[in-house]
């Protein structure tokens, strides 16, 4: 499952699952697993793992006759409540996500030029990095910050750091404009972006880009510096189970 999903992507696996609940949707009285790999066109093994999905996030049910139909999620997030809807789903999500790896994880967005933290999920056992400095401020040192910072174009970095001078907040924060913009515009968007104790000391964090269309949005995660070692893991993850995040942005 990991490792189809991370060849596949979250962004096609999004792609793949609104095709199969339009597809689903046509059929008002259920459909087979076998029909359904027929007429979306993908392999029955990928729409198994596909339909788990679904099914583990509510967007699919299943008749005790057999067949599949459209699930609570699905109906909720079509309703008139579907913002209330939706942040209750992305909580669900986040919480479910920090009990797997067992490190406080947070969704954010770039909205109106500023870096905004929508929601996150932490714990006793998972601590949500301490807001020292406002993350607004801080984005040239934040995992969140430079995720979200890289799925700009150049224009809009440099709009952006003119408004927040970079600062330097540890001996590893970056403040060098050139250097920031070199690797922002070098980070691939199938690798995390990371801060390795560059916006506050004995606190590692890890970001990965969850957009579709202009919505710059990510998925991240923090931890202490001294369970750093769990740090890809745990990125593994966030990244195998960013589908269902894009897909509730996508419907």
């Amino acid at each position: 499952m990991a490792l189809e999903h991370r060849q596949v992507g979250p962004v096609h696996a999004v792609q793949y699952a609104l095709r199969v609940l339009e597809s689903v949707d046509s059929h008002r009285h259920g459909v087979s697993a076998e029909q359904l790999a027929r007429e979306v066109g993908v392999p029955l093994g990928y729409l198994t793992q596909l339909l788990a999905m679904l099914r583990r996030e509510r967007y699919l049910g299943f008749l005790p006759g057999g067949g599949y139909v459209l699930g609570e999620s699905m109906v909720l997030l079509g309703s008139t409540n579907r913002d209330m809807a939706l942040a209750e789903k992305l909580r669900t999500i986040l919480m479910e996500l920090r009990d797997e790896v067992g490190a406080a994880v947070y969704f954010s967005r770039y909205d109106d030029g500023e870096v905004r933290i929508i929601d996150f999920a932490d714990g006793p056992h998972a601590p949500k990095v301490n807001e020292w400095v406002d993350f607004r401020s801080a984005a040239h040192a934040s995992a969140v910050g430079k995720c979200l910072l890289s799925q700009l174009d150049h224009r809009g970095r440099l709009e952006h750091l003119s408004r927040h001078r970079p600062a330097r907040f540890t001996s590893r924060t970056e403040v060098d404009d050139r250097v920031l913009l070199t690797k922002l515009e070098r980070q691939p968007s199938s690798v995390p972006t990371l801060d390795l104790q560059e916006y506050a000391v004995g606190t590692v964090c890890a970001a990965i880009p969850v957009t579709i269309g202009k919505t710059v949005a990510c998925l991240a995660l923090s931890m202490p510096y001294a369970k750093a070692h769990r740090l890809r893991p745990a990125v593994d993850t966030l990244h195998e189970r960013a589908a269902p995040v894009l897909l509730s942005m996508s419907i």
